[in-house]
């Protein structure tokens, strides 16, 4: 299934990441990194991150770690899906999957309150507005759209704050701004079980990401490990304290 996921199983050509691209070859070495879009594969975040995610979903659950499961910008939906999967084949049935995006792309960047997003235009490819229908479509196609499956459409500083969440047990970052990491960092940090896992995708590659968990982790006190799953991605474990 991770393989269906990312692209891998069929060999699903990329799309070039510019403003009206057209497609590039399957390139199996860059899609096992992540490090392509796929043209119609639900993922793109490769084959380890997506193996991690796996096995922390299947962590929380084996050491009894309260609380749902969440991801902050999914895109086409494959790592929501891939963690319901999860719920499924372990038959969990007291803990949701809440998929978390704008459904219209990424935000303009706010340099004036933000500056390291100054000059992520990221907001400009289409490539990345997938609809919240899209998405339901996706886990429908792995009979996996349920009512342990819940949706929060819009901006993370409209959504997460008042997201009905009491607990979570992962908690998946993709928003890849400043901004919008700290937006989910600020809403949903404290909901983390003691035991649960903060994955953020972005951490390697992008500096306003990185920044914003750096600030965040600084003013939090948040001395916990970060390790690294690849390039791109990293987690830790929050502690009792």
């Amino acid at each position: 299934m991770r393989d269906s996921l990312t692209g891998i199983l069929n060999e699903d050509p990329a799309l070039e990441e510019r403003v009206g691209g057209g497609r590039n070859p399957f390139d199996r070495a860059k899609r096992e990194a992540g490090k392509d879009w796929p043209a119609s594969a639900l993922s793109m975040i490769g084959a380890k991150r997506m193996l991690q995610l796996q096995r922390a979903a299947e962590f929380v659950i084996e050491r009894g770690v309260p609380g749902d499961f969440i991801e902050t910008g999914v895109w086409r939906g494959g790592a929501c899906i891939l963690m319901r999967a999860v719920l499924a084949a372990r038959g969990v049935t007291d803990r949701r999957v809440w998929v978390a995006d704008s459904f219209r792309g990424l935000p303009p960047p706010d340099a004036a309150r933000y500056p390291k997003d100054a000059g992520n235009m990221l907001c400009v490819f289409d490539q990345l507005a997938v609809s919240a229908d899209e998405v339901r479509a996706g886990f429908a196609r792995f009979g996996l759209l349920d009512d342990q499956v819940r949706f929060l459409e819009g901006w993370f500083r409209d959504t997460l704050p008042s997201a009905p969440i009491d607990r979570l047990a992962v908690l998946r970052l993709d928003g890849d701004l400043y901004e919008s990491t700290m937006d989910a960092l600020v809403a949903l940090y404290d909901k983390v079980s003691p035991g649960g896992i903060v994955i953020v995708d972005d951490y390697g590659i992008l500096e306003s990401c990185r920044a914003a968990v750096t600030d965040f982790r600084r003013e939090r006190g948040v001395t916990e490990t970060i390790y690294r799953i690849d390039d791109s991605g990293v987690h830790w474990q929050r502690s009792a304290g």
